[in-house]
Formats: structure tokens, C-alpha cells, sequence
């Protein structure tokens, strides 16, 4: 059995993704003036077109589909796709660039126990669905070994805190004169 816990394999953080392009030039387009990426020096010793970019921490390799006529079409935008996402500072900010771009979205909102994150989606060139969301309103809550096995839904764990808390708020306080 691998174990789960910790940092078995050492890693610092995610390099990067790749991503199979119809078109790397579109792509590069997209991802420069759509997301604010900017093009890096990309090893010369590849036999293939591509292109790599970088910002916020992380990069994108762009790689020239063999086959680009037999890519996958763009369909409708369904949140529950394979997506990237990434936090913004201001939802209002995105959405309006968005629009001025003419690129089509679809928003959406989650509620956690009275917290809200927004949620913008749409697709790269190729159908890669990007969010942009405000994400870090949520915490992060690391969940036991045992309440991700006993519980289908991450909402599960959730309710078990709150009812921790008011279990707690209901104790009586003692009062030491």
C-alpha cells in the first residue's frame, strides 16, 4: 500500500501543464492576452512546434497537435469538465474583460455554510475549460482518513464541524467566583 500522508514524494509545487494546441499561434494569442501569461525560452533541442509561458508561479506548455483537424470540437461550457482555474482579485474586473473580448462565460456561485465563491467559466481555443473564480473565500479544511471514507460529499465533513460548534456553544459555562 502507498502511503498516503505527508510528502512521500517530496514535491515543492506544480511546474507546469501541457496542453495540445490546434494551433500553437492561436494558443499563445489566448493565453498572453487572455490570461497574462508571457512567452519562455523553450529548449531547442525539441522536434516539435510548442511554445512555454509562465506567470503566477506556474507554466503552460503549448504543444502542436499532430492531428489537429481530428482534436476534440468545442462543446457547451459544463463546469463539471476538465478545467484549469485560477483566483482573481475581482470577479467584476474578469467578467468585464471578458465581455469586451467577446469571449462567451458562464458564471456561477457556490454556497458553503454562508460563504459564496463565484465562478466564471469559458474555453481556450482548443476547449480547454478555464475558470476564474474567488476561491479563496473557502478554507481550506484538510479532512481525516476516516471522514473521506465515511462520507460521499465533501458537505459531509462540513456538517459534522458545525454541529461540533453548536455541540460546543451549548455546553454550559462555568462560572468561578
Amino acid at each position: 500500500m502507498v502511503e498516503s500522508r505527508g510528502n512521500p514524494l517530496q514535491l515543492k509545487s506544480l511546474n507546469h501543464i501541457s496542453i495540445v494546441c490546434r494551433s500553437v499561434k492561436k494558443s499563445l494569442h489566448f493565453y498572453k492576452s487572455v490570461l497574462g501569461f508571457f512567452p519562455i525560452r523553450r529548449p531547442d533541442s525539441f522536434n516539435f512546434d510548442g511554445a512555454w509561458l509562465f506567470n503566477y508561479g506556474i507554466g503552460i506548455h503549448l504543444l502542436q497537435s499532430e492531428d489537429p483537424d481530428n482534436m476534440p470540437k468545442i462543446t457547451g461550457i459544463n463546469p463539471k469538465h476538465n478545467h484549469i482555474s485560477f483566483q482573481c482579485e475581482s470577479m467584476s474586473t474578469v467578467e468585464n474583460k471578458l465581455e469586451e473580448m467577446d469571449i462567451k462565460y458562464e458564471k456561477r456561485r457556490v454556497e458553503e455554510g454562508g460563504i459564496f465563491v463565484d465562478q466564471l467559466f469559458f474555453h481556450d481555443p482548443d476547449g480547454l475549460m478555464i475558470e476564474i473564480c474567488n476561491c479563496d473565500n473557502l478554507p481550506v479544511i484538510p479532512l481525516t482518513e476516516e471522514s473521506v471514507q465515511s462520507c460521499s460529499r465533501i458537505s459531509c465533513n462540513v456538517n459534522q464541524m458545525q454541529q461540533q460548534q453548536q455541540q460546543q456553544q451549548q455546553q454550559p459555562v462555568k462560572i468561578i467566583l
